[in-house]
């Protein structure tokens, strides 16, 4: 008979097979690989902002948490999309000459390079 008891933290750390933060001002973004009931492994994208309340003694943290979870049949499609949109804004940045010139990659991907498995062939350039 199947265990229904509720995940600990501990499960869940343990459902985690590579994880990479980056860290943006006050917010942190997790990328998480896991694995399903079925052994395969999709993306979990964590946002974590933190949120400050109140003055001196009273001053309370807190952390609001925003999830997203990715399967390898979506991969293609989302880095198509993600570049373009990121294409979009740096070329609407140059145009209205609000472009700070930041060391931003340049990132290339193309769902019409798409290998067998689903994963998109993608670059990124400095």
């Amino acid at each position: 008979m199947e265990d229904f008891r509720k995940k600990t933290a501990d499960d869940i750390e343990k459902d985690v097979i590579f994880s990479h933060a980056i860290k943006a001002g006050k917010r942190i973004y997790y990328m998480d690989v896991r694995k399903t009931r079925k052994d395969e492994m999709y993306l979990s994208i964590t946002e974590s902002k933190k949120i400050v309340s109140g003055e001196g003694d009273d001053q309370q943290v807190s952390f609001e948490k925003h999830k997203i979870f990715l399967y390898r049949e979506d991969f293609s499609n989302f880095i198509d999309g993600l570049t373009k949109t990121i294409k979009f804004i740096h070329e609407a940045e140059k145009a209205s000459g609000t472009d700070d010139g930041a060391d931003e990659p340049a990132v290339e991907a193309s769902a019409d390079n798409a290998s067998a498995d689903g994963a998109s062939d993608f670059k990124i350039e400095f």
